[in-house]
Parts: structure tokens; sequence; C-alpha cells
């Protein structure tokens, strides 16, 4: 049984022989404990750099406390709970498990599906019925009036103090700082705060490119938002740059418009041209807060989202060097040492995962922006729109990953088998984080698609997965077409019918997490920040 009777005999053990933990104390220990150490290239951060980079975390601990009040409300109820309950409610803002939805504070129903950006009594007909277009911006808190009406704040507006102190955070850092890409990025980003107007500031973003850090910050991803999958979460990301690993990846920023023609999809989907500026760095994470910190954490990010600055612009896709490591060597290598049969283990390779997550996150700025009759993506397809988007990206990440590597461009030999293994591998892990929300939704879709396409098969009864390499690149490029041709069509329909059929969790998933958690494998990280 792989190790798994000898593990649950530990159990046992634990139980009748020691005092066995609380349900809380377990789900805590499913975020392994991380220590972000200062990377030695802080020494080449100047005295007056350091102090910008300490507003920049000033800054996003007041990020930090508007993404508190968006997903749950006062976190001042969070912080009188006693222990466990408390440290698990800091990871998962809120008395909320956000790997199911479910409450493990007592005299909380489930995570409503709209977070706190609507009021909680709202019915579909009511927003529905609300002439005001700003209901539909990513930018604005649906509340009611003194009469009990329902109305749009713009963020800046209703989380005011939070964001005049953000503003002047930045304005300080754009004083001090001696880089002009980096001042005219900060002047731009505050002044955007306080309009939620962010075109402009995301222009200047893309500008900086000569700065050892960077500063993500406002209102980016839109995953909270499991009722209209509009609203947009604040988080920070405050960081330094991996200049090594940047220089590797900088040969392969160009290479977006040829991406963008390798889709495995009828060329009608081709249709959007991405900008010319498309790069690719590399950082160390320092500090994360909000949306970013929240749950199970990011280890890449592909900004601006905006399909317009996309188009005439570019994007930037940065992978957290420091993470990335962490993430693979906790939860991914020991998943597929645990459950892949054994002459594939050998596949599980680290540079793997990490150009899978380079193009998944590079994949965000490629496919579909606009349906074929001119509509918004996100739009056309409402609540599914995130889910879609994760596993599109999800699955031409790994897609790009195989190709490149049949054509030998990475620096190191990797195999179509490498980067298929650690895929599945890093699914099968990621299927724990549940069906709740859209991130999680996107990878079951993506396990049981390639279940159902016979690319994956578990041994149920020794435990193990064995992939067939040739079916599972077949599956690769079949879903990848299906879901660029659901966007592009804006098939509502198509999209609910693969988010309903593929999203369960089955039996073997089930099993899977019990082995895990005997074998005290955890889901996720959570950090520890050296001031």
């Amino acid at each position: 049984m792989r190790g798994y009777f000898f593990a649950a005999i530990c159990a046992v053990a634990a139980v009748s022989c020691g005092q066995p933990k609380t349900r809380l104390e377990s789900n805590l220990d499913n975020y392994a404990v991380v220590r972000l150490e200062v990377p030695a290239s802080i020494n080449d951060i100047s005295d007056n750099g350091k102090e910008v980079l300490n507003l920049y975390r000033f800054a996003a601990d007041e990020a930090d406390k508007i993404f508190w009040d968006q997903n749950f409300g006062d976190k001042a109820l969070m912080d009188s709970l006693d222990y466990p309950a408390k440290e698990l409610a800091m990871v998962n803002y809120g008395p909320w498990d956000r790997l199911n939805g479910k409450a493990f504070v007592s005299g909380y129903g489930s995570k409503p599906l709209g977070a706190n950006f609507y009021p909680a009594d709202m019915k579909a007909k009511e927003f529905d019925a609300l002439k005001d277009p700003a209901k539909n911006s990513p930018y604005t808190m649906i509340r009611r009036d003194g009469k009990g009406s329902l109305k749009a704040i713009p963020y800046h507006e209703y989380y005011k103090e939070y964001v005049d102190k953000i503003y002047n955070y930045l304005i300080a850092a754009a004083d001090i700082t001696i880089k002009p890409s980096v001042r005219e990025y900060l002047l731009k980003k505050a002044e955007a705060l306080r309009t939620d107007d962010y075109y402009e500031s995301e222009l200047a973003w893309l500008d900086m490119t000569d700065s050892k850090m960077d500063l993500v910050i406002g209102p980016n991803e839109i995953d909270d938002d499991e009722l209209r999958g509009i609203k947009a979460s604040y988080g920070a990301v405050v960081m330094l740059k991996d200049t090594l690993h940047t220089n590797m990846l900088a040969q392969f920023s160009g290479t977006v418009p040829e991406l963008q023609a390798m889709l495995p999809c009828e060329e009608k989907y081709k249709s959007f041209t991405p900008g010319a500026q498309n790069e690719i760095f590399a950082c160390d994470v320092l500090y994360y807060s909000g949306n970013y910190n929240a749950g199970f954490k990011v280890i890449a990010i592909n900004l601006p989202v905006d399909p317009k600055v996309q188009a005439e612009k570019g994007s930037r896709t940065i992978v957290f060097s420091n993470v990335i490591r962490e993430k693979f060597n906790r939860t991914v290598f020991p998943v597929g040492q645990l459950l892949l049969e054994e002459t594939q283990k050998a596949h599980l390779d680290v540079d793997a995962f990490y150009w899978n997550v380079v193009y998944r996150e590079v994949s965000h700025a490629l496919g579909v922006k606009q349906t074929l009759d001119g509509r918004d993506v996100a739009d056309a397809l409402g609540r599914h729109a995130f889910t879609i988007e994760e596993a599109k990206a999800n699955i031409l990440g790994v897609y790009f990953a195989m190709r490149l590597g049949e054509k030998h461009v990475f620096p190191n030999l990797l195999q179509k088998e490498d980067f298929l293994t650690t895929f599945v591998t890093s699914l099968i892990r990621s299927s724990r984080f549940g069906n709740e929300e859209g991130t999680g939704r996107a990878n079951l879709m993506i396990y049981n698609y390639f279940v159902k396409k016979g690319a994956l098969a578990r041994n149920d009864e020794a435990g193990y997965y064995t992939i067939d390499y040739a079916k599972a690149s077949q599956a690769v490029e079949e879903l990848a077409a299906e879901i660029l041709k659901i966007q592009a069509e804006r098939d509502y329909s198509a999209a609910s019918s693969l988010v309903r059929e593929y999203s369960s969790v089955p039996a073997g998933i089930k099993a899977d997490i019990v082995a895990l958690e005997l074998e005290k494998i955890p889901v996720d990280i959570r950090f520890e920040f050296v001031r």
C-alpha cells in the first residue's frame, strides 16, 4: 500500500498514546510554514532603495486591510478568536476555509458567493434591475442606500481612508526614488488608486524595466467574486528582481506573437494580436498581502489584465523564484513520490515545473480576448469566466512548454514526459483545493478530462497513478481547443456544461486526500516574513 498502512498505524498510535490534534489544528498543518528569507540581492540595493521597499510594505499593509473587508468584513472579529482558529482565519482571511467554502468558526454559514462585494441579502433580479452601469465595474462595491435600494460605490470612495494612506506612501516613495521610471509609475499608480482608472499606470508599469525592485498593488484579481465574476480584489506583492533568471528568461520575451500563432485551435480564434512588449521577469518575493496572501499562494502573475493595454503595449509575466522552489519541494515533489507509478517518478522535475508556470502565466495574455461578435470574454461567460480562463492558462502552459521543449530552446534538456509528469502531479496536488472556487474547479476539470480520455489512470487498490503520455499530449490539445472555442463563441451553455461535467471531486481524489493527510504532506504553504 506504498506506505499508507504504516502511516495509518502511526496515526492510530498518536491518538491512543498522546493527545490527538483537533480538526482545526490539522487544517492549519495543511499549510507548511515557510520563512521567506531576504535574498542576498538586497545587498545590491542602496539605503535609499531600502527605504522605498519599506514604504512599499506599508502600502501593502493598507491593501491588506481593504481585502479583509472585501473578503469578509471586520477583521477584529477574527482577531478575538483563540488558537488555532485565529491562525487559520489569518490564512483564509475570514472564518471560511478557502478550500471548501465552509465555516470553521461557529456562528457562520457557508461563505457567500459574492464574498462582501454585495449585500448578503441581494437577489439576482435586484442586481439585474439596477440601472447604474457602474454596477458592472470591477472597482465598485454594491451596497444599499438609506431606502434599501442597491447602489454602486467606487472603491476609491468606499475605501477612501485606506486608499489615501496608500497614496501617501507611494508619493513618498516617488519623492525619494532615484529611478525616473519608478517615480513615473508610482505617481501614476497613486493617482489611479484615487480614480479607479488604471490605464496610464499600467502603461507606466510596463515601461518600468530598469528597477531592481517592484511593487504590484491594487485591485487586480477577480477570483473572489463567485457570484458575478466581476469584482476585483485588492492585494500587493513586494519583490526584488532575480537578475540571473530574468536574464535567462529575456530570450523568451519576444516569442509571444509566435505562441499566439501556435494555439491549438481554428485560425479564426487567433485574431487577437498581443502587443510588442511582452516581458518575462523573475523575482524573489519579500512580502505578500491581501488576495495574493489568502489561502494557497500564487507563484506567478501576468499583468495587466486589461485587453486594451495588452493589445496596445503587451503584458509582463513575473515568476516568483523563491516561492516556486518552496512549492515544488514541499508539496509537488512529495505528492509525486507518494502517488506516481514507480517508473514515472524520475520525470518529476523542478525546472519543468518552473517552465509550466512561466507559460501558464504567459497564456493569460494569449488566446481569445474578445468574442467573435466583439464582446469581452469575461462579460460573456459571467460567473464561469474565471474558471474557464484558469483552465485555459493551465492547459496552454504545459502545451507551450512541451512544444518549445521539442525545439530544445530551454537551457536544460527537458522531455515531454518531464513536463507532463510534473504537470499531472501538480494537478493532483491542486485538486485538494476542492471545487468551491475557480482555481480549484479549473484543476479538477483538467484532472477529470485526463481521466476520461485515458491519459491518467489510478490503480485504486495500490493507490498510485500511471500517465499515458501519448493520450495526455492529445488531451492537452483537445481541451485547449475546446476552451478557446467556448471563449471565442461566447458559448455560456458550453462553459456551464464543461464546468458541471468535469469539476466534481472524484472518489480517487478523496482517497488521495486521506493518504496525503496521513503522510502529513501539506496542501500549500504560509509565510513568515522577515522584516
